[in-house]
């Protein structure tokens, strides 16, 4: 299990621009069952560097980075991505397919 962080960089100014595409890109990887959360990163105001977070599995590192590499706004460097990996021993009932 991954947590993927996306934080602002450089060309952030131009998250407007590439928006849908890294929206169609998000689908994606729900569609492929290998995100399973995606969210903005909080609170804002003692965040000043924003961006997102992804909890990412089913997916072993080298895939996922290569996919965060396709996301539109890593690709033009409007935010740049932190992968953690996980390896979960203990989970509760309702996500214990994490597990493996």
């Amino acid at each position: 299990m991954f947590i993927v962080l996306l934080k602002f960089a450089e060309n952030k100014s131009q998250a407007a621009q590439f928006m849908q595409a890294h929206k169609d890109w998000i689908a994606r990887g729900f569609e492929e069952g290998v995100f399973l959360l995606v969210g903005s990163l909080r609170p804002d105001d003692i965040q000043p560097i924003g961006g997102g977070g992804i909890l990412a599995h089913g997916s072993s590192r080298a895939e996922l980075e290569a996919r965060v590499q396709e996301d539109p706004f890593v690709a033009e460097k409007v935010v740049r991505a932190e992968i953690t990996e996980i390896a979960p021993a203990k989970a509760d009932d309702r996500m214990a397919f994490l597990l493996g």
